[in-house]
């Protein structure tokens, strides 16, 4: 049996990250069938490659903003008679969709119910919906690290799933569920081992969390031992706590360079409606501070262009990263399916927009405000984020990188915005050509 793993391209194009779907979903399909042969597909590495591939089996994981192509790629596989199943928070939260374009749909997590899709594929008998479980993350396989051989430089290792936070924007939860599920230490290890490169990421949507610090201390502990770089996404919150200086120390020392940090708004009113209060801690300002005090990097993820945010808060988001000396990374508000916010913006979204608008780079809903026009959202996004990523900024960012992390740090930093900053003036040019055929497209019923 030939099974080929896809995830389609980014919106943005190429990253040097690999997407950690295809490498972990190769070593489950090996698990469960030592036999299977496998191909892997970056598509924003290797765009073209789906025109040629030759499979039994078509697997493609989507998010919402790769939704379209991802089916675009379906509908062709299917044309030349392969099968193809969904799977992704997008698949799982639109799976009637997905499966218009798909032979069958994995909804949630995959352990639980890959092997049963691949032998009911080898035996002709593959249903239209598997409903994967929320299991525990004891017997998870080592990714095939250094099977995708498109140049990419980062590899993702996860130890752990869930969010007990109840954030309207996030997917997290209702992908991942409430419960935090933590994987065994020593499973970690080895698959940290496991990476080629000398610098990795964890991806999981926190790296501590408020009231889990000795876990956290525990894990960065044992990472100490494996002698290689990383970086990872953490909340403020756990930063403040007794324990947090404890844990920043074990963290740097375990090898974390740099720590991106939800920020997710510059106002309190906006943070406030995003009910973000709890993750945030009570001083949002001085747990950066720490976290630089303590060796890390930090960079900060925020939205713009809510229905709570005004221009001034466009504006204020420069201030906030000169006066913290930090790298900011904005987007414009997302209501992803499933999420709570999209049900709350319901009323408010433009219905004749694709999904390959929500990238964070367009305006999908009414405002209240009326000089906060759908264009003026999108024309002052691209402005302050190309501020922000302007090369005099982007290096005198590096230059504030803590000294704790030289040169690997310093060398992440770069990378993490420069492309980034490459990708911003490719997209801002085909933003003016495009506004006008994007306004007509607006429409709420």
């Amino acid at each position: 049996m030939k099974l080929c793993i896809i995830f389609p391209p980014l919106p943005f194009g190429w990253t040097p990250v690999a997407p950690p779907i295809l490498e972990y979903l190769a070593a489950l399909s090996r698990k469960a069938d030592p036999a299977i042969e496998l191909q892997l597909i970056s598509g924003s590495a290797t765009p073209d490659a789906f025109k040629t591939v030759e499979c039994d089996l078509a697997a493609i994981s989507i998010l919402t903003p790769t939704a379209v192509s991802g089916y675009r790629i379906a509908d062709s596989l299917r044309a030349r008679g392969i099968k193809v199943v969904f799977g992704g928070m997008h698949a799982s939260a639109m799976p009637e969709e997905a499966k218009r374009h798909g032979d069958a749909v994995v909804i949630g997590e995959a352990e639980s119910v890959w092997p049963e899709v691949l032998r009911d594929f080898q035996s002709g008998q593959l249903k239209p919906y598997y409903k994967g479980e929320q299991i525990e993350l004891n017997d998870m396989p080592t990714p095939l690290y250094g099977m995708l051989q498109d140049n990419h430089k980062f590899r993702i290792v996860n130890t752990s799933r869930g969010c007990p936070f109840n954030c309207t924007f996030c997917s997290v939860k209702p992908f991942f569920g409430a419960k935090i599920r933590f994987r065994p230490i020593d499973d970690v290890v080895r698959d940290v081992a496991a990476i080629p490169e000398k610098m990795y990421e964890i991806g999981d949507e926190n790296i501590w969390w408020t009231g889990q610090t000795q876990r956290a201390i525990d894990l960065f502990t044992a990472l100490k031992g494996s002698r290689k770089k990383w970086m990872g996404f953490g909340s403020l919150g756990p930063v403040l706590s007794p324990d947090g200086s404890r844990m920043l120390n074990a963290a740097r020392e375990g090898g974390l360079l740099s720590v991106w940090v939800g920020w997710d708004a510059i106002s309190d009113k906006s943070l406030k409606a995003y009910n973000a209060n709890g993750k945030i801690g009570v001083d949002r300002e001085k747990a950066v501070r720490t976290l630089k005090d303590h060796g890390i990097d930090v960079s900060l993820f925020y939205m713009l262009g809510s229905r709570e945010d005004t221009l001034d808060d466009f504006k204020r988001a420069i201030e906030v990263a000169d006066r913290l000396g930090v790298s900011m990374h904005p987007s414009l508000v997302v209501p992803y399916p499933g999420t709570i916010l999209s049900k709350q913006y319901e009323p408010y979204i433009y219905k004749g927009l694709g999904w390959e608008y929500y990238n964070g780079s367009y305006a999908l809903f009414e405002h209240p405000e009326p000089g906060m026009s759908p264009e003026v959202r999108e024309e002052q996004f691209y402005i302050s984020l190309l501020e922000q990523l302007s090369l005099p900024r982007v290096l005198r960012h590096m230059l504030k990188v803590p000294l704790a992390g030289f040169p690997y740090a310093h060398i992440l930093s770069l990378m993490s915005q420069l492309p980034v900053r490459t990708g911003v003036k490719i997209a801002y040019e085909q933003w003016k050509i495009n506004k006008q055929s994007v306004s007509e497209k607006r429409i709420i019923r």
